[in-house]
């Protein structure tokens, strides 16, 4: 995982005076490119890195740069565990208890028992099971790390039950709401597009390598082109749930015990599944189009059971 590589190599550099990239790629297990990369990433976040050439020459700290243990206050620290607890079951748990461990050295014992006592993350689900990392995610992180090309087979239920070969530029893994997809520029398309990595197969790293392109913040925001606003009347036993989802300020009281909240709404069999989980305590009233399509579902699941 790059953030505990790259915490660790900060640490290792405080130690050590002087350490060379072909040594740090032999102990991470990654190339001396990565390093380099990793070294920028360090030195862009302002701890000042030095490089020196020839064959006793390697990467060190700046003696005048002194590294305090204080340089994170109790709260800073309690965000960055925050953070690493929060991807616990989604990353390689030994990868996670190293950086947690790195980090809570930074801070006193007590101070560490009161971190744990102010909140605690568990990530797993209340049923089903639990979060795991799907298949192929390690090799995808280290496709992306090395600029490498991958083609895999890819099924989308939207395009059809055929799998798809494809072959992808990987630029960056993405975790949104507990399911990891991967960004990456599509070659045949000439665009970017993300990859739900669970539905990824036969997956195959190329030796072939790529130039970076400039990543397009908006394909993250993909749902906001397609997001639409429906006008539901919902009983009042479903108002701590639209609260929730809608906001305070999307629900307000129709007349007696019904209610009426402005629903954000995505129209593929997950949004329309969704809104038929409320059985009967809720109507659409608005738009047309959605209305009459769960009109069909309902007509579809009550010819299933009525015979």
């Amino acid at each position: 995982m790059k953030i505990e590589r790259i915490l660790s190599i900060v640490l290792l550099l405080l130690e050590r005076k002087k350490v060379s990239s072909s040594e740090l790629a032999k102990m991470f297990e990654v190339t001396p490119r990565t390093i380099f990369r990793d070294i920028e990433t360090i030195t862009k976040a302002g701890i000042p890195i030095t490089s020196s050439p020839g064959v006793n020459g390697g990467f060190s700290i700046m003696e005048r740069y002194k590294f305090e243990k204080k340089i994170f206050t109790q709260a800073e620290i309690l965000v960055l565990i925050l953070g690493l607890n929060s991807i616990h079951s989604t990353v390689s748990s030994d990868e996670v208890l190293n950086a947690i461990a790195k980090v809570k050295s930074l801070i006193s014992e007590n101070e560490n028992r009161l971190v744990d006592k102010l909140i605690a993350i568990d990530p797993s689900p209340w049923f089903g099971s639990t979060l795991v990392k799907p298949p192929g995610l390690g090799q995808i992180r280290t496709a992306i790390e090395e600029d490498r090309l991958i083609t895999f087979e890819y099924l989308d239920p939207f395009e059809g039950m055929t799998p798809l070969e494809l072959t992808i530029e990987p630029c960056r893994l993405v975790l949104k709401n507990s399911v990891w997809y991967m960004q990456g520029f599509c070659t045949e398309k000439g665009g970017f597009r993300m990859f739900k990595v669970s539905r990824i197969s036969s997956l195959v790293t190329h030796h072939d390598t790529f130039k970076k392109r400039e990543i397009e913040d908006e394909v993250l925001d993909i749902t906001e082109k397609e997001l639409i606003h429906l006008t539901l009347l919902f009983d009042q036993s479903l108002i701590p749930y639209m609260r929730e989802y809608c906001g305070e300020k999307n629900i307000r009281l129709y007349e007696g015990a019904k209610w009426i909240a402005k629903f954000p709404f995505i129209a593929n069999d997950h949004g329309y599944t969704h809104l038929l989980s409320f059985g009967d305590k809720c109507e659409c009233i608005e738009p047309e189009h959605v209305r009459s399509e769960l009109t069909k579902r309902i007509e579809g699941i009550y010819k299933v059971y009525s015979n």
